[in-house]
């Protein structure tokens, strides 16, 4: 994370003159290889059937959080079984969601079209099954293979399809050392285990044997933004603009503009986008970072439009209906909020939504909704424990949920690791608030104000960063950016903008 002094100047990224030189473009030679991935013994099992419904994923996870709260002294041993269960039923999602945000990994269909049925990816992945059975020595076909498992593993919460992922790529490789496909899908599965190091050395791999892949421009600019290497993912992002145009590079060209503070510059972008798109999976896909994006800058009218947008390509797409909860619930409307977020969990239990659900109860207040709360950040504990078993950097998720909602030790932990791996905007504000909840205001200041550092509009940072100062003596800061935060979005989180305009009461009448 740099410095305030080191962060991005705004607009001050050019278009790139000419196509760099592939040979002047990182050349990892041992790329690593995404950790905690164990080698299966066979490409092509019954395990690789599908997973069972949703409804037994979450299941696993409730099972998980009940023996928790019945044996909390014995949890990994006493829960070793429900492990081996959920593991099977798909039980963990990864790839939290960033302010309810989704990755923008999800803005293209890993399957290729010729292998797609219907529009339905999961029978894409069985016809590929098929077809290497029949074509063992298909490549292309592997490493479309492993891609797949990878968006499998995280559209259905299933991270037992990521050994098998690894096992796809690495006989694509076999058969064609140094093919593009195969190492662009170690980048995506290295990302999804949020290996972020080993995603950008296996992106620049690929981009040496192929600097026009689409996929590994893409997954460059994700790998450069989760590291908090901004003004390294804006040329990156500028780069691929030029080589490979499109919705999987807008989408991320946009983000990085927003985490500039140039929210205007990413919205049209992604209207460009939109504008573009063909599939309903993009269109879903784009319309719900519209969404946000209206959203998080108070727009929750807006907001509410581009849901409707995106759901009306696909009625089942899961950020686009916690969009619109999160929406609804800014916009007062907590009974359907309420009732938006409960199918959301209902079908993947994550950390973002369980944390907004248990937070929309307490808000609503009614007889119950405290039990109901206590029991969405439990299962927050049981997802963490889950992921962390299977291999998974959960750490972030700990730390955010954990800090308002749990063991306010085991959160400030959990902040310190991720910031010991990482340093963007996002782990700073986890760890400053982490230090917050453990009383230490004026070493979480720092964290604070280099979360707020790249120009980045986000009110739940500006209430985080008010609530330090305030605590810190700093009063005059604290009312700015509280004030800040309630203007930019003042429904950014059910409990938070109550204790902001709460907090900001209070100083105001101390003045």
């Amino acid at each position: 994370m740099p410095e305030p002094k080191d962060a991005p100047e705004p607009k001050d990224t050019p278009e790139p003159k000419a196509m760099p030189d592939p040979k002047a473009m990182p050349d990892p030679k041992n790329a690593p290889e995404p950790k905690n991935a164990p080698e299966p013994k066979a490409a092509l099992e019954p395990k690789d059937a599908e997973p069972p419904a949703a409804d037994a994923r979450v299941a696993a996870v409730r099972r998980l959080a009940a023996a928790g709260r019945r044996r909390h002294a014995a949890r990994l041993t006493g829960c070793a079984a429900l492990l081996a269960v959920a593991l099977t039923a798909g039980a963990v999602a990864v790839g939290n969601t960033r302010d309810g945000r989704t990755a923008p990994a999800a803005a293209s269909a890993v399957v290729s079209p010729q292998w797609q049925t219907a529009g339905d990816p999961d029978a894409g992945v069985r016809a590929l099954q098929a077809h290497l059975r029949t074509q063992p020595r298909d490549f292309t076909g592997w490493a479309t293979l492993g891609l797949a498992y990878v968006e499998q593993a995280r559209t259905k919460g299933d991270p037992s399809r990521y050994p098998q992922a690894e096992r796809a790529l690495k006989r694509s490789l076999a058969l064609a050392p140094g093919n593009d496909q195969a190492l662009a899908g170690r980048a995506a599965l290295a990302a999804a285990r949020h290996d972020f190091t080993g995603a950008l050395a296996c992106a620049d791999q690929a981009l040496r044997e192929n600097p026009y892949s689409e996929r590994a421009l893409s997954l460059r600019i994700d790998a450069l933004v989760e590291l908090g290497r901004y003004r390294e993912a804006a040329r990156a992002a500028d780069t691929a603009d030029a080589r490979r145009p499109g919705v999987p590079v807008f989408t991320r060209y946009a983000y990085v503009r927003e985490l500039r503070g140039e929210t205007d510059e990413a919205r049209r972008v992604l209207e460009q986008a939109l504008a573009g798109a063909s599939s309903r999976g993009d269109v879903a896909y784009v319309a719900t970072q519209l969404g946000q994006l209206a959203w998080s800058q108070g727009d929750h009218a807006g907001a509410l439009r581009f849901y409707a947008r995106a759901l009306a390509a696909d009625d089942g797409y899961l950020p686009a209906l916690e969009g619109r909860a999160r929406a609804q619930a800014a916009s007062g409307d907590t009974t359907a909020a309420i009732r938006g977020m409960e199918q959301v969990v209902a079908r993947y239990p994550l950390p973002g939504p369980l944390v907004e659900l248990g937070e929309l109860y307490e808000a609503r207040g009614r007889a119950g909704d405290r039990a109901k709360a206590r029991a969405q950040y439990a299962l927050v504990d049981a997802w963490v424990a889950l992921a962390r078993a299977n291999g998974v950097d959960a750490d972030l998720d700990t730390a955010l949920a954990a800090a308002d909602h749990g063991d306010a030790r085991a959160a400030l932990r959990a902040a310190r690791a991720e910031w010991a791996r990482r340093h963007t905007v996002h782990t700073a504000d986890a760890l400053a608030w982490a230090l917050h909840v453990n009383g230490r205001d004026a070493e979480a200041l720092r964290y604070a104000r280099q979360a707020t550092a790249t120009g980045y509009r986000n009110a739940a940072f500006l209430y985080h960063r008010g609530m330090i100062e305030a605590k810190a003596g700093r009063t005059r800061d604290a009312r700015t950016h509280l004030g800040a935060a309630l203007a930019l979005n003042p429904g950014f989180s059910p409990l938070g903008a109550r204790a902001a305009r709460a907090e900001l009461k209070r100083l105001e009448a101390s003045r």
